[in-house]
């Protein structure tokens, strides 16, 4: 089994069409057949199922897809391994993070970063932990901020606490303020508020409507399906509260009114996460050092 013929696979998988995987990869359509017809005869199964106009996967070819895909991925991040230079004066780290933690916790960690390594190239991934999990799993990612507890444990993820965050709410200073006139609201008191809420998957939407059903009541939203930066500017505008981290809170600027919650509050743990079996970068392990001293 070549490498290269794991390339043409790939290709030909993601696009379902032979002559647009050939220009995908830069070779000429026969030598790309040719090539996977000897990786068939390697495997003694075929990968695809070929009738005019549909190409398809065999289930051979669906379970050769995502190890084909890994094996690809732990090859780039290899080369890139290879090609630092001393001094870490060039490379890259592919970073995953929920984007309350792109919004709170990195832009002083990255700008920290980038005045000590300016030739590193930082490439940021928003997503929800689940997705930033898989994403890692399948080897797109060198490291991932994601909050624990994962929603789907990993065996083969390594995760270090990073740090406990306070959630708090947020509210319009024009509207009335949560919970009457006292310094901290009870979840409690969100009963009769309306919520603006983040979309589903999102990790604090679960951790918020959890609270609430816990104190026995389903909450109200206002509006609902929005990212960090719509729902802010949705509380802004009036149309609701909502609950967010409070480093998120402390950066957004003027324009909300931030109210503690009564203790025990709500926290949320947030974790730096790589994969067990391969080490991150050289590069990557430079800015976990960074994170992890923060």
């Amino acid at each position: 089994m070549q490498f290269q013929q794991l390339q043409y696979f790939v290709a030909v998988a993601e696009t379902r069409h032979f002559t647009r995987a050939a220009e995908l990869v830069h070779v000429a359509q026969p030598s790309l057949s040719q090539q996977i017809k000897a990786l068939e005869r390697e495997l003694g199964a075929d990968l695809f199922l070929r009738a005019r106009g549909n190409i398809t996967l065999t289930d051979a070819g669906e379970a050769l897809l995502p190890l084909a895909r890994r094996i690809l991925a732990d090859a780039d991040t290899a080369r890139h391994e290879v090609q630092e230079l001393a001094q870490l004066r060039s490379g890259r780290v592919r970073l995953g993070a929920t984007p309350s933690l792109c919004t709170g916790l990195l832009p002083d960690v990255l700008r920290a970063f980038h005045d000590r390594y300016p030739g590193i190239r930082l490439m940021i991934e928003e997503g929800g932990s689940h997705d930033l999990v898989r994403e890692l799993a399948r080897g797109a990612l060198d490291l991932a901020l994601v909050v624990l507890p994962l929603p789907t444990p990993s065996p083969a993820l390594t995760t270090v606490e990073l740090l406990r965050e306070d959630l708090v709410v947020v509210s319009s200073p024009e509207a009335p303020r949560p919970g009457g006139e006292r310094r901290t609201v009870r979840i409690g008191d969100l009963e009769g508020e309306r919520l603006v809420m983040f979309r589903h998957g999102y990790d604090l939407r679960e951790l918020t409507v959890a609270a609430c059903r816990a104190e026995g009541f389903e909450p109200s939203f206002a509006v609902e399906g929005g990212e960090m930066d719509a729902v802010l500017g949705f509380v802004r505008a009036g149309l609701g509260v909502a609950v967010v981290p409070r480093m998120v809170a402390a950066r957004s600027g003027r324009g909300l009114r931030v109210t503690p919650l009564a203790r025990p509050g709500l926290h949320r743990t947030i974790a730096l996460a790589h994969r067990s079996d391969v080490a991150p970068p050289r590069a990557a392990r430079e800015l976990q050092r960074m994170l992890l001293e923060r």
